[in-house]
């Protein structure tokens, strides 16, 4: 612990003590002037604030401060009523302060017990119990703001968390605030009772025990009691001050008092007739003039400077920030700017700004929340932000999703239309518009509303436009998941594993695997659609096989052999049986010695007739499934499945390649194919 959470804790202890043991009044004398001290500097901390957030320690600071100076008040009631004395600054306020007079101590004390308890602690506590019941209410709406704009492309998702957390801790403040306030208005109360119990026992024990007429006794213990009560009440008044000023402290660029100056200020000629108004009654009132015309004249002169300052007409300041920006667009760094690059960009024409508008009933940002978390469970990858924006170079009805500069899908919608595909058969049972559906590219129409009842009897699928798009996005999103997932992004998901698994992640990076050969497995994962949620038993095959081999390729075999449960539920049908394409033990025999070895990896190199007759039969296989509506998946030896897949991968991107050890034994797998050549 360093010396300031030794120098607080000891505080605490400190005041605790005060509440039990006897003090000497000349160490009373220095805690009063400390907590005076204190107080002054929690008022002065209050004004130059310039949003709540920034004292945020306020609620549990003023729990300890009104301790302190209820410790204060046992340590010197317990002095006066067992000494008759309570140290020199407590003598000073009960004598000099009100020059030694017992009824108008009273009075001043009571005042101060009136502004603080009925104006200033009564206003505090209703302003704290307001902004605490606002702040919460408006919650929710903040969250779907930050969301939009997070969405929008507007902010970045460092800025959203930021944005989050200063939600959540405006929330915690005000609701402190609120219950903190009830201590300022328990203070004042404590205060009264302890002035009365000092007074009413004070001359009880001066004449019982020390012998003094009860005047003698009055005089004395009044004083000290008075003294008492206008010293603990002075530092009691700066607080609750202070706690006034935070709850209802609104967010701004400047502290209070710039404040009070910029905005009190900023009407000169209101200067003018408040000097004309109290000059005015100098003249008309018995008040004096030598009193009243230094005012005016004061109040005159300050709305003549304040009218001499120049200021910046809008048009002249429109004027100047357009000069700004262009100069900013002739510097170097414009250019630089201009570089960057997003992720994932959503583009459309005019006619879809419906689609993006929640005005106009758009529910497309929503959509787009919704498929990030969809795609993060379903691929255990953070899909970064979806920057939207309208394109006037597209089609009207025409839209556009690139990932990383380069454009990767692109379709049409009609949004006063419905998307409807035929179930088979003839495709003529109702009219519309043909075109195709974009994620599938299965033959569909767009109907009309009257149509769609129509539709949906002869089993058409209707599907509305939004579902459309957000289809089609999510599509392109999950089948190009793989060029998503950066060094940075894998250096993320490392550091978010390394929080529950640090060992594992020490055992597997920086040695004997850099980030690089991390992400390029987690990659060829993605691209052939097996999720990399599952990091544990992924890092757990890497620290077993990678100080065997650097080889990415190998490498990610293992790590799908290791996934062979969630391989096997994802394409097993029910988790039991599997229908397969097999290759016969001619091709596997002919791909395996066509493998080359180099130093820079194994590469599969068959003679180009050979790789066309084994493509040709792949694909007659492919379409006999199709035929009968089935998905073709093709089963291979572990030995030659990744190179099957890199001579498949450019034709057949979409047919699943496995290998018999990515299977669960209780798997009944079901040859309805088998690729040979003759």
């Amino acid at each position: 612990m360093s010396a300031r959470d030794i120098s607080v804790l000891l505080s605490v202890i400190l005041i605790v003590a005060m509440l039990i043991i006897p003090l000497p009044t000349w160490m009373l004398s220095v805690l009063i002037i400390i907590n005076i001290s204190l107080a002054l500097l929690v008022l002065l901390t209050s004004m130059n604030m310039q949003e709540p957030l920034q004292f945020s320690i306020f609620p549990s600071l003023l729990l300890l401060l009104t301790l302190f100076r209820l410790g204060l008040n046992v340590s010197t009631t317990r002095s006066i009523l067992s000494k008759g004395e309570a140290g020199g600054v407590v003598e000073t306020f009960g004598t000099f302060v009100v020059g030694g007079n017992v009824l108008v101590g009273l009075v001043v004390f009571l005042i101060l017990i009136i502004i603080q308890f009925v104006v200033i602690t009564k206003g505090a506590e209703r302003v704290s119990e307001v902004a605490a019941r606002f702040t919460l209410d408006a919650m929710p709406g903040k969250q779907m703001s930050i969301d939009a704009d997070l969405n929008a492309g507007m902010i970045s998702e460092h800025d959203a968390r930021q944005r989050r957390e200063k939600v959540g801790r405006e929330a915690d403040f005000y609701g402190a605030m609120d219950g903190a306030s009830k201590f300022v208005k328990g203070d004042a109360i404590a205060g009264i009772i302890i002035v009365i119990i000092n007074l009413i026992f004070g001359i009880i024990i001066g004449m019982t025990q020390q012998g003094l007429g009860i005047a003698d006794a009055a005089t004395h213990y009044s004083l000290m009691t008075v003294g008492d009560g206008i010293v603990s009440q002075v530092p009691a008044l700066l607080i609750s001050t202070a706690t006034g000023i935070v709850v209802t402290r609104a967010a701004s660029d400047g502290n209070l008092g710039s404040d009070i100056v910029s905005q009190l200020m900023a009407y000169p000629k209101m200067l003018y007739i408040a000097a004309g108004t109290i000059f005015l009654l100098g003249i008309a009132t018995p008040i004096n003039d030598i009193l009243t015309i230094p005012v005016a004249a004061g109040l005159a002169i300050g709305g003549l400077m304040l009218s001499r300052v120049p200021k910046i007409d809008p048009s002249e300041e429109l004027i100047n920030e357009e000069e700004i920006e262009k100069d900013e667009m002739k510097s170097p760094e414009s250019v630089v700017s201009l570089l960057n690059v997003d992720p994932i960009e959503f583009e459309f024409g005019y006619g879809l700004i419906p689609l993006a508008d929640a005005n106009q009933g758009g529910d497309l940002l929503d959509r787009i929340v919704m498929i990030r978390r969809q795609l993060a469970l379903e691929l255990g990858l953070v899909i970064p932000v979806v920057r939207i924006r309208d394109n006037i170079q597209l089609q009207p009805n025409e839209y556009r999703l690139k990932i990383k500069g380069n454009e990767l899908a692109r379709g049409e919608l009609l949004l006063d239309h419905y998307l409807a595909m035929s179930p088979g058969g003839d495709d003529d049972a109702i009219e519309g518009i043909d075109t195709f559906e974009p994620s599938f590219g299965l033959p569909a129409k767009w109907i009309t509303e009257e149509t769609k009842e129509q539709a949906e009897i002869f089993g058409y699928t209707v599907v509305d436009p939004p579902s459309v798009v957000s289809t089609h996005i999510t599509e392109t999103i999950r089948s190009h998941a793989h060029d998503l997932l950066g060094r940075q992004e894998t250096k993320q998901l490392i550091d978010h594993l390394k929080e529950s698994y640090p060992i594992l992640v020490e055992e597997v990076t920086p040695s004997p695997l850099s980030i690089g050969e991390v992400q390029k497995v987690l990659a060829k994962l993605l691209k052939e659609n097996v999720s990399i949620r599952n990091l544990p038993v992924i890092f757990e095959t890497l620290a077993d096989y990678g100080r065997m081999s650097s080889d990415t390729d190998l490498l990610t075999e293992y790590v799908r052999q290791s996934l062979a449960r969630q391989i096997t539920s994802q394409y097993a049908d029910q988790g039991s049986q599997l229908k397969v394409i097999t290759l016969s033990g001619r091709i596997e025999k002919m791909i395996a010695e066509g493998v080359q070895q180099t130093e820079h990896g194994n590469y599969l190199s068959l003679d180009p007739n050979d790789s066309q007759r084994i493509l040709e039969s792949i694909a007659n296989q492919i379409e006999q499934l199709s035929l009968m509506e089935q998905s073709a998946i093709i089963l291979c030896s572990p030995a030659v499945r990744m190179y099957v897949r890199q001579m498949t991968e450019r034709y057949f991107p979409q047919v699943p390649i496995l290998s018999y050890n990515e299977l669960e034994a209780n798997v009944e797998v079901q040859s309805v194919g088998v690729v040979n050549v003759e």
